[in-house]
């Protein structure tokens, strides 16, 4: 598999890109269940499969590359990136997961997506593993998958190469009490851990779909009631967690603080921090993160970058 280091493009490709759409990729016509309890019993489908089977349950889409790392970091004997994929391949076949790809005017994307069908849900559930997964979660718009995969990635990133890591949660679920509404950051939370003390980071992930600007207002109103309100032990968190916003690209960035600025929907006594997806692909990711700082000369605001050594 490539490295991240290696990995050399200017986009992201987890942006959004004009006129996208998702592709089926699955497997049309029926498969019994009795045909997967043949596979099992003949071992063509084993604990590798179900290991599988978890992470696409728990991060709902998500890709093979991120797989295969989700996998490698749990210690899991997978081989290579083609054996997974072959692996995966028959979980397609089976109807157990299915998968989808994007494309545009500019062409396929060069990734596929995984998630869950309904058998996957029924032999999860025969383990006792919690499986919500329900048939309209699979017609989710390109920008939410996109925002999920992005989010996928950044806790990856965090998992493999930041030392202090503790644990993660894809979905954390937060309330903005106020507003009497509950949310989930769209790129999930990680945790880091140094001699008996920690940080929680939350990833809000925003793509350039259409009326961006307005679902960044919403989302921004949420957070603001949340952090305004926080106490102790809210949403398990023990104090209020860093928010990170991951952006498309740089420009991107200035464009998401100044929609915040703009609608003044800074939160009081908490900086946020940017970064953008390919800056996760970096070997350390102690430089990755960028904030915005007045300048009480010029009155306006800089982009510096941010060097955490927790993040080393």
């Amino acid at each position: 598999m490539v490295k991240d280091s290696e990995i050399k493009t200017s986009i992201s490709p987890f942006a959004i890109r004009e006129g996208e759409v998702k592709n089926f990729d699955g497997k049309d016509g029926y498969v019994s269940m009795n045909q997967i309890i043949y596979k099992i019993n003949l071992g063509h489908i084993n604990e590798v499969h179900f290991k599988i089977m978890e992470l696409v349950n728990k991060f709902e889409f998500i890709t093979s590359r991120q797989l295969f790392q989700m996998l490698e970091y749990m210690n899991v004997d997978i081989k290579s990136q083609e054996k997974l994929n072959n692996k995966l391949e028959q979980l397609v076949k089976s109807k157990i997961l299915t998968r989808y790809y994007f494309s545009s005017e500019e062409g396929k994307c060069i990734y596929r997506i995984y998630c869950l069908e309904k058998m996957g849900k029924y032999l999860l559930n025969s383990k006792e593993i919690e499986c919500r997964w329900q048939p309209t979660d699979n017609t989710k718009p390109v920008a939410l998958i996109k925002k999920r995969l992005a989010g996928n990635q950044a806790i990856i990133a965090y998992m493999r190469k930041v030392k202090t890591f503790d644990s993660y949660c894809v979905k954390p679920v937060l309330k903005a009490k106020q507003l009497g509404k509950v949310f989930k950051p769209y790129g999930g939370s990680v945790k880091l851990s140094k001699n008996g003390k920690s940080i929680d980071f939350l990833f809000e992930v925003v793509r350039r779909e259409e009326d961006w600007e307005k679902r960044l207002d919403e989302r921004m109103r949420l957070y603001k009631d949340f952090y305004e309100n926080f106490v102790p032990n809210d949403s398990d968190f023990e104090r209020p967690p860093q928010l990170v916003f991951i952006c498309e690209d740089d420009k991107h960035m200035v464009e998401v603080f100044r929609e915040i600025v703009k609608n003044k929907l800074e939160i009081p006594k908490l900086q946020l921090f940017f970064t953008t997806d390919l800056k996760q692909n970096e070997e350390s990711l102690k430089k990755s993160m960028y904030e915005f700082r007045l300048d009480e000369e010029t009155k306006k605001y800089k982009m510096e970058n941010v060097e955490i050594k927790l993040l080393d």
